[in-house]
C-alpha cells in the first residue's frame, strides 16, 4: 500500500513509474469509496489521477500554484496534499469541502467551482508576479477542461495570456465532456485527434519502429515528431493556440505519467504561456461510471422521483407536445437540470449551449423575438453569471423567456458557491419580471403552465434541491393570485412562508397555536407582482413575518414589507432569510436550523415580536 504514505506531494516525488501506477490504482479505489459513502463528484476526477501526479512530481505547490478550473476535479489533488483522512467526512458540516478551499491548505489557491475563470487567474497571478520580481510565485499552472474552454471566460483569458506573453503552463485536460458531452467547435476539433485511431495507432508503432533502427534510431525518432508536428497542424487546436500567441503542445496520453511530466517540463521552461494538451478519460477505472454514457458519473446525484427537478422534467416534455413553439435550453447540464427527456422527445427544440450562461439568455431572447417560448433550465447560482443579461437583454426588451431555476435557496453539501440564495434578490429589481416560488410539486406543474399560457415577458420560477411537498387538489393556487394555507381565528399573527418555507410556516402556526395563538398563514405563490388581496388581509394583523430561504436583504420579504408600508400598514413586520455572508457546507436542514429559518425559529421570532 503505498497510499497511506502519502503526506504531502514530496512522498510522490519519491516513487518510480511501476510505483505510481499502483498508486493510481489504489487512488481511485480510495476515492470510489469515499463518494459512494458521502457523495460527490466521481467521474471528473477518476480521470485526472495519473495528470494530477505528474503535476506534483514537476511543480513544487504552494511556491508554484497550480490552479484547478471548477474546482470539483481536485479529490486527487487534496488526496496527494496531505487530506487522505479528512475524506471521511467529504462534504459533511465541518469537514473537507468537495472543492478547494483556501481555509484548508496552502496548496488551494483559488476556490473556484463555477467553470471558465481559471485563465483569468492565472493571468492575475502572473502579472503580480512579474511586476514584483520579489514575490513568492513561482510557476503558474493552469488546469481547465475542455468543458470549461465553452465558456466566454476562457476564451477571454486565453487572448489575454496571448497577448501578454505572460508565463503560464495551461493543461487542457480533454475528455470531451463537461457535466455533458462537450459542446463547441474546438471540441470537435480536439475530437477529431482523439478519435482518429489510424493517427493514434500509426504514431506509436513509428515511434516503436525509429527509436530501434540502429545507430540512426534517435535522429529517425526526432524526424517522426517533426512529421507528426505538421500533421497536427492539419488540425485546428494548435493553430487555434498559437494564432492566439500561446505555444501549443500535444496531445498527450493523460494517463501516461512519465509523457506527461516530460510534456510539463518541457511547457515550464517557455517563456510565454504554453497549452499541454491532456487527453483523458473521465470515469477511467470504475466501470459504473465508464458505462454512465450520459456524464460518465460525473456526480453521484441524479433525479428522483418526487422532486422539484422531476416535476419540472414531466411538465416540461408535457407543454412541449401541447405548444410547438416552446423550446428548452440548457447550459451543459441537460441531465442535472430534467432537460434530458425534452431534449430525446424534442431533439430539434433542445438547445445545449455549453458553460455559457450569458450567451443562453440573450439566444434566448433572440429566440423570443422569433415567436418562440424559450425555457432556460439553470442551476439557481448559475444564472447570477448573466444576471446583466436577463436584465438588458431580456428585461428591457419585454421578451417571454421563462427562466427556470433549479438548486434555488440553501443547497447543502455543495458550500458557498452553489447555495441560491441570490436569485430572489436579483430577479426581484428586473422590471416586468414575473416571479414565482412554488411549495409544492404540483404548484410547480401549474406555474410553469402559466408561465407559458399567461405571461408575456419574463418569468423566473425557482425551487429547492429537497424533496417537494405533495399537495392535495386543494392546496394548489392558480394564475397569479397568492393562496390562504391556513386561516387564523383571529388578527394577531400572519406568516408568509416563501416557496419551500411554506412548510416550516404552516408547521410553526400548528405549535403557536398550541400556545392559544391562532396564526393565519399565506403561501405568496407570486412574490413579483405581489397579490394585494394578501397584502391587504396581512395588514389587519398585529404581527406579521415572512419567511424565505434566500438573502433577507432586498428579497421577497423586503418586497412585502414595503408594499405593506406603502399601504401604510401599522402592523410590526418581521423578515426572516438568509443573512448575508458566505455559507459552509453542510445539510440543508441543518444549515436552516443554524439561521432560525425552521418551525422553531419561526416561533421564536413571533413570541419576540409579541411580547
Amino acid at each position: 500500500m503505498y497510499l497511506e504514505h502519502i503526506d504531502g506531494p514530496a512522498d510522490v516525488r519519491v516513487l518510480d513509474h511501476g510505483e505510481l501506477d499502483e498508486l493510481a490504482t489504489e487512488i481511485r479505489t480510495f476515492v470510489v469509496e469515499a463518494v459512494t459513502k458521502n457523495g460527490g463528484h466521481l467521474g471528473s476526477n477518476l480521470g485526472v489521477v495519473e495528470l494530477t501526479l505528474a503535476l506534483h512530481r514537476v511543480f513544487d505547490s504552494p511556491h508554484d500554484r497550480i490552479l484547478w478550473d471548477t474546482g470539483h476535479q481536485a479529490y486527487v489533488h487534496k488526496i496527494v496534499t496531505g487530506r487522505r483522512e479528512g475524506f471521511a467526512n467529504l462534504r459533511k458540516e465541518g469537514g473537507l469541502s468537495g472543492y478547494p478551499s483556501r481555509t484548508e491548505s496552502d496548496h488551494d489557491v483559488i476556490e473556484n467551482s463555477h467553470a471558465s475563470t481559471v485563465l483569468a487567474y492565472a493571468y492575475g497571478l502572473a502579472t503580480a508576479r512579474d511586476l514584483d520580481p520579489d514575490t513568492d510565485l513561482g510557476h503558474i499552472v493552469a488546469v481547465i477542461g475542455d468543458g470549461s474552454m465553452t465558456g466566454g471566460m476562457a476564451f477571454e483569458g486565453i487572448n489575454n495570456l496571448g497577448h501578454s506573453g505572460r508565463k503560464v503552463t495551461i493543461v487542457l485536460n480533454d475528455n470531451g465532456r463537461s457535466y455533458a458531452p462537450t459542446v463547441s467547435k474546438l471540441g470537435d476539433s480536439l475530437l477529431k485527434i482523439r478519435a482518429n485511431p489510424k493517427y493514434m495507432r500509426r504514431q506509436r508503432e513509428l515511434e516503436r519502429l525509429a527509436i530501434n533502427l540502429p545507430k540512426v534510431g534517435t535522429v529517425a525518432e526526432r524526424g517522426i515528431s517533426a512529421t507528426k508536428a505538421a500533421i497536427r497542424q492539419f488540425w485546428e487546436p494548435p493553430a487555434f493556440f498559437e494564432d492566439l500567441g500561446v505555444r501549443y503542445l500535444g496531445p498527450y496520453d493523460g494517463h501516461d505519467i512519465a509523457s506527461l511530466e516530460t510534456a510539463l517540463r518541457n511547457a515550464a521552461q517557455f517563456d510565454g504561456p504554453s497549452v499541454v494538451h491532456v487527453l483523458t478519460q473521465k470515469g477511467r477505472g470504475y466501470a459504473p461510471a465508464e458505462a454512465d454514457t450520459v456524464k460518465y458519473m460525473h456526480d453521484t446525484g441524479s433525479i428522483a422521483p418526487g422532486s422539484y427537478t422531476a416535476a419540472f422534467t414531466e411538465t416540461l416534455v408535457k407543454l412541449g407536445e401541447e405548444h410547438s413553439n416552446l423550446v428548452a435550453i440548457t447550459a451543459a447540464m441537460p441531465d442535472s437540470t430534467g432537460v434530458l427527456a425534452f431534449q430525446e422527445r424534442f431533439p430539434d427544440r433542445c438547445f445545449d449551449v455549453g458553460i455559457a450562461e450569458q450567451h443562453a439568455v440573450t439566444s434566448a431572447a433572440g429566440m423570443a423575438l422569433g415567436g418562440l417560448v424559450p425555457v432556460i433550465a439553470l442551476y439557481s447560482s448559475f444564472l447570477t453569471r448573466a444576471i446583466d443579461q436577463v436584465n438588458l437583454d431580456v428585461g428591457l426588451l419585454g421578451q417571454h423567456v421563462i427562466f427556470c431555476l433549479d438548486r434555488a435557496g440553501v443547497t447543502g453539501d455543495d458550500g458557498p458557491s452553489h447555495h441560491g440564495v441570490l436569485d430572489m434578490v436579483l430577479c426581484t429589481k428586473v422590471p416586468g419580471m414575473t416571479v414565482m416560488a412554488p411549495s409544492s410539486y404540483q404548484e410547480l406543474q401549474v406555474m410553469m403552465s402559466d408561465a407559458v399560457t399567461m405571461c408575456d415577458g419574463p418569468v423566473s420560477i425557482r425551487w429547492p434541491k429537497t424533496a417537494a411537498v405533495v399537495a392535495d387538489k386543494g392546496e394548489v393556487g392558480s394564475g397569479l393570485a397568492a393562496r390562504k394555507a391556513r386561516s387564523g381565528s383571529g388578527e394577531r399573527v400572519c406568516l408568509i412562508g416563501v416557496g419551500k418555507m411554506l412548510a416550516p410556516a404552516l408547521e410553526a402556526a400548528e405549535m403557536l397555536a398550541d400556545e392559544g395563538i391562532d396564526a393565519t398563514v399565506w403561501d405568496p405563490r407570486i412574490v413579483v407582482p405581489l397579490d394585494p388581496e394578501m397584502l391587504v388581509d396581512a395588514a389587519l394583523h398585529d404581527v406579521v413575518v415572512t419567511i424565505e430561504d434566500g438573502f433577507r436583504q432586498g428579497g421577497a420579504g423586503t418586497g412585502i414589507e414595503t408594499a405593506m408600508r406603502d399601504m401604510e400598514a401599522t402592523c410590526r413586520i418581521d423578515v426572516m432569510g438568509v443573512p448575508v455572508k458566505y455559507i459552509p457546507h453542510a445539510k440543508p436542514d441543518k444549515i436552516l436550523s443554524g439561521l432560525g429559518l425552521d418551525a422553531q425559529g419561526i416561533v421564536a421570532t413571533v413570541q419576540r415580536l409579541l411580547s
